[in-house]
């Protein structure tokens, strides 16, 4: 497709192909839709709204902070960072020489947030291997299918006013938010253009009665006609003294009898506080995103904040993680390299607790050999120390089944000795002896565990 729209096929980024993919601003307009409020709402408006605003910036950059490696499947359901891989770079570092992977994730993150849907165009070398990810306006796009049978296609509109080119959809990666149809997400603003809309006037409301110097509206009464002289003087005087802050609370003369009737509701009758509030929660109930991340801190508590950060990572940010690991798998990657490469986020700085929390819960992975020190220091984002770290702990007062059996067989080869006596101070004592009998041919590959030793002496009525 990079030829098609350019020139020959190189498999080189040109000026033009550059300039085909770039946002401009002079991408189709859309006017939006006028809400019961009066306000216009589009995705680029929305963005206006400091509420829209905060929740898409948020999560965009939460999402694009995390790290993001392309990882290769290993025994024991393990893993390993597939760095050899071309789209281990493309993924957690540059995925084109313009922009970063932080970027990229952010812009991305922010088109499915405002229209539903972010799209980039791949870029492949002759050998069919993916060198760079382009993105591409939402403005720009438009999917289409000929038939039930026939793949997706994608219509690229150019900046310049050409006519639209078409991309496979092997030659697109596509995030989408929810969809009803299973090819285009939908835009929360669109859906929601109504309560946006109602948070917008509410600010429009705010800004344009202090820029009228905090008066309110009404009518102006006159027991006869004005006169001419007086009218002209009248509507000077309203005038400086309704254009801003500093010429509010002027007095404001009246002639011939005149009176002032107020007719507006004041901010404070209308609940206008009360309702730019509710919009905060509002915004914040759309993304699915808590409060104190707006900075609505009604809700927080030095208590309940850490719980709070925790749930943004797993009701917030989880679902949208997870959609883009899917993606990406979809797009990026074939059907064979699916069976053993996966991209994933990693959220473990986000869901770290308190650090005595955290040292409790290492130190109760360590007793119970389930995790080494190069595990904790590991978690901790720290080196290890070596292969010394690497050693696993095995609880004194546990034993497998294994253990037990073997403990049986090598108990069978042994003897044991009990003698009764007082020590220096007259109290009874009692001492147990283990012997291996001189007739047995079964070789001993390890000591007596603890456990075999104590079970054998209460078998035989000692006590060790």
């Amino acid at each position: 497709m990079i030829g098609e729209l350019t020139r020959a096929i190189d498999f080189t980024r040109s000026i033009a192909v550059k300039e085909f993919f770039v946002t401009t601003s002079g991408s189709p307009v859309d006017l939006g839709v006028s809400t019961l409020p009066g306000i216009a709402v589009t995705e680029e408006s929305a963005l206006t709204y400091s509420s829209v605003h905060g929740a898409v910036k948020v999560i965009s950059e939460d999402v694009a902070a995390l790290p993001l490696p392309l990882y290769r499947r290993t025994a024991n359901n393990g893993k390993e960072p597939a760095r050899d891989h071309p789209l281990f770079t493309i993924l957690h570092d540059l995925p084109n020489p313009e922009i970063t992977s932080y970027e990229l994730r952010e812009m991305m993150m922010a088109m499915v947030l405002l229209w539903g849907n972010a799209y980039a165009e791949i870029e492949r070398n002759p050998l069919g291997e993916i060198v760079a990810l382009w993105p591409i306006h939402p403005h720009r796009v438009r999917i289409k299918r000929e038939d039930l049978n026939s793949p997706l296609t994608y219509w690229i509109t150019p900046p310049n006013g050409a006519p639209p080119k078409p991309l496979s959809k092997s030659r697109i990666l596509h995030f989408r938010g929810l969809t009803l149809d299973g090819v285009t997400g939908i835009s929360m603003i669109r859906q929601h253009r109504e309560t946006i809309g109602l948070g917008m006037a509410a600010a429009e409301f705010g800004a344009r009665f202090f820029s009228q110097g905090l008066n309110a509206g009404g009518t102006m009464e006159h027991p006869r006609t004005l006169s001419d002289e007086a009218y002209k003087r009248l509507k000077e005087s309203m005038q400086v003294r309704d254009s801003g802050l500093e010429q509010s609370h002027r007095i404001l003369i009246l002639e011939e009898g005149m009176k002032f009737n107020k007719t507006s509701i004041p901010p404070e009758d209308a609940q206008w506080l009360q309702t730019r509030k509710f919009q905060v929660t509002e915004i914040a109930r759309i993304y699915r995103i808590k409060p104190h991340k707006l900075a609505d801190l009604e809700k927080a508590t030095f208590s309940n904040i850490e719980e709070q950060s925790i749930e943004h990572v797993t009701d917030t940010l989880m679902p949208w993680l997870v959609r883009l690991e899917q993606a990406i798998s979809r797009d990026l990657l074939s059907v064979s390299e699916r069976k053993d490469l996966f991209a994933q986020f990693n959220v473990n700085g986000l869901l770290r607790g308190k650090t005595s929390e955290r040292f409790a819960a290492y130190a109760t992975a360590r007793q119970w050999g389930w995790a080494s020190v190069n595990d904790v220091l590991s978690l901790e984002n720290r080196n290890g120390i070596g292969p010394a770290g690497d050693i696993y702990l095995s609880p004194m007062n546990m034993i497998s089944a294994e253990a037990a059996l073997r403990s049986i067989q090598e108990g069978a080869d042994m003897e044991l000795e009990q003698e009764e006596g007082v020590d220096a101070d007259g109290r009874p004592k009692r001492r147990l002896t283990i012997r291996r009998r001189p007739d047995s041919a079964i070789a001993i590959s390890a000591p007596l565990s603890a456990q075999a030793a104590m079970a054998a002496a209460r078998g035989n009525g000692g006590a060790v």
